[in-house]
């Protein structure tokens, strides 16, 4: 059958903006459930921003529920860069006057030079253990001991390397010491001598307890390399003596370990940094509490800001927000408001609700914090404000774990079943458009073919016509 490329060309009709008329009639309804999907999709998307909202006061609500927010301790040093000094108990509070003799340190010993580090020295077992150093003489010069007694530490647990072919050169040694991993850091370092290769031992952890004994099986090369004992044949050159941290603490002699000492104040950790004499103020950490306290109100107020923009109306263009009259914000909202209002159990004397603190609602359903009233509350009673918003371990009560658990519930349960809701309305509104494009794209084309059958014929009626006329004017002039 025979067609028509152009609409309206063969009828000399306007052919193709009618069937654009009809197209535009046709996809009325599409234009209807895009107005849909977009309103749903802008709710789902209200119901995102509530949800980070809620994550903010959560992660506020969590911080203070958690009782070692209330149990801190602030540590401020007289002098600076001798130590740093934190607690986690409130009865380390108060003042001490600290003199650092000793920091901790590891011991480090060297080997003698060699001239490459690439020569094989030799085979056999190392076998490094650690203990303490005591009596005798320590020979500054040569970095080893006369007359010294060690006594390994039975908590360390001496681990055997093997040096084989594979291994037996000085960055062979090196490497297999540090993969094994045994309490001991390896390096070689050049001296720039004839001999300039030396392998240096570090004791990974600090305090007289880590002082090195190798013990060497095999050969006597590798033995006159690394064999150390120091109570008697020494290899190794001694640069850094293992010792304990000594400081004095209002007047009592402690010793450590390592340079981080805890329970020479009970409660408290002493992070020693340099030697010297310093003051020590502990205090309870009222100023981090306080912050807390702010960030909570701050994050709540955000919630009703974010949900007040939600639910906000135009009466000029008479348009709302995306969760005008949405029941699952509003009852999320009260929710939260209800448990901040419902005062806390407790004794007589005990704080029991935000107003005690300072913090209380205003006309507008945003939170206020008086801060004179909150700072003589935390000056005066953080025990009572620590149980206002978290009763300790185990315990559900308190402002800041209810917070946290209600708004745990409302995401997993209110807040999920309207969001699958409206991804499900969503989902269906995309199926119900492709279903209508489909008819709507059937539904032209047929038009399409029946403009172009109707071109087709009306051309060739014309066609028709203009024979015809051929014709019988030519039967006139034939006549004249």
């Amino acid at each position: 059958m025979a067609t028509i490329s152009s609409l309206g060309v063969g009828s000399n009709l306007n052919l193709a903006d009618l069937l654009k008329q009809l197209q535009t009639a046709e996809s009325q309804p599409l234009l209807a459930l895009q107005e849909r999907a977009k309103s749903y999709t802008s709710k789902l998307s209200a119901y995102g921003s509530i949800q980070s909202a809620l994550g903010v006061l959560q992660a506020s609500a969590k911080k203070l529920g958690d009782p070692a927010l209330f149990q801190s301790v602030v540590g401020t040093p007289t002098v600076s860069g001798i130590l740093s000094a934190s607690a986690t108990d409130v009865s380390a509070a108060g003042n001490y006057t600290i003199d650092v003799k000793q920091l901790a340190q590891a011991q480090t010993v060297i080997s003698n030079g060699r001239a490459d580090t690439k020569t094989a020295v030799g085979n056999g077992k190392i076998t490094i253990d650690f203990g303490a150093i005591t009596g005798g003489t320590l020979n500054e010069t040569t970095g080893q001991y006369t007359g010294a007694t060690f006594t390994p530490d039975a908590t360390q647990v001496p681990k055997p390397i093997t040096i084989d072919s594979s291994n037996n050169t000085l960055e062979g040694i090196r490497n297999a010491i540090n993969s094994a991993k045994a309490g001991v850091t390896a390096t070689i370092v050049n001296d720039g001598s004839g001999t300039p290769n030396r392998l240096v031992l570090t004791s990974s952890q600090t305090g007289e307890k880590s002082s090195m004994r190798i013990t060497v099986d095999g050969d006597p090369a590798l033995q006159g390399l690394l064999g150390n004992d120091p109570a008697g044949v020494q290899n190794l050159k001694q640069t850094s003596a293992a010792q304990n941290a000594k400081l004095i603490v209002n007047g009592i002699d402690v010793t450590s370990g390592t340079n981080t000492v805890k329970e020479a104040i009970q409660g408290a950790t002493l992070t020693l940094v340099s030697t010297g004499k310093t003051g020590l103020s502990l205090k309870e950490n009222t100023a981090g509490v306080k912050t807390a306290i702010t960030d909570f109100v701050k994050a709540y107020n955000s919630l009703q800001s974010t949900a007040k923009t939600l639910t906000a109306y135009d009466p000029k263009t008479k348009t709302g927000a995306a969760l005008v009259g949405d029941n699952t914000l509003r009852n999320l909202q009260s929710r939260i408001r209800q448990a901040l209002t419902t005062p806390q159990a407790g004794g007589v004397n005990d704080m029991k609700v935000l107003t005690e603190i300072g913090v209380g609602f205003q006309k507008d359903g945003t939170l206020a914090i008086d801060n004179d009233k909150l700072d003589k509350a935390l000056a005066n009673n953080l025990k009572g404000v620590a149980n206002l918003f978290s009763s300790g371990l185990g315990s559900t009560a308190g402002y800041g774990k209810q917070l946290d658990a209600i708004v745990t519930d409302l995401n997993s349960n209110a807040l999920k079943v309207a969001s699958d809701g409206v991804t499900s309305t969503i989902k269906e509104l995309d199926d119900q458009y492709d279903a209508v494009q489909m008819r709507v794209d059937a539904t032209v084309d047929r038009y399409r073919k029946q403009f172009n059958q109707l071109d087709v014929l009306i051309n060739s009626m014309n066609n028709t016509k203009n024979y015809l006329t051929q014709q019988f004017n030519a039967m006139t002039g034939s006549n004249k």
